[in-house]
């Protein structure tokens, strides 16, 4: 099954809202930003990914972690707060790592957004 459109990040200014605004959560794979949207009627999770060239690679290597990334989100997006935006940012060791593992830290940092944040 494929992400809907309506799922994707698509303008800068909410990339740079997520950034910004949002919570960050890091792993050595990918570091993760989440802004949780202030319309409590909407559950739409929306997500973004980044792959720069300084921190991956190639186009062949950033083209595979953001695939990566996408897919990690599509299967387990339900492990989200409902509403808002998810920026995931790859980092080199993400694309050494088995899938499974990059799953597993996926779900680990999901688990960390449900805590309160230590401001």
């Amino acid at each position: 099954m494929r992400l809907r459109p309506e799922q994707h990040l698509r303008r800068q200014s909410d990339f740079r809202r997520a950034r910004e605004e949002g919570r960050r959560l890091q792993c050595d794979a990918f570091t993760l930003w989440w802004w949780p949207s202030p319309d409590s009627t909407v559950s739409l999770r929306r997500v973004g990914v980044v792959a720069s060239t300084a921190a991956v690679g190639d186009a062949v290597r950033r083209n595979r972690a953001k695939r990566r990334l996408r897919e990690v989100f599509r299967r387990h997006q339900q492990l989200l707060p409902p509403g808002g935006d998810l920026l995931l940012v790859a980092r080199r060791l993400l694309n050494r790592l088995p899938f499974a593992t990059v799953e597993e830290r996926f779900a680990t940092l999901c688990s960390q957004l449900s805590a309160p944040s230590h401001a």
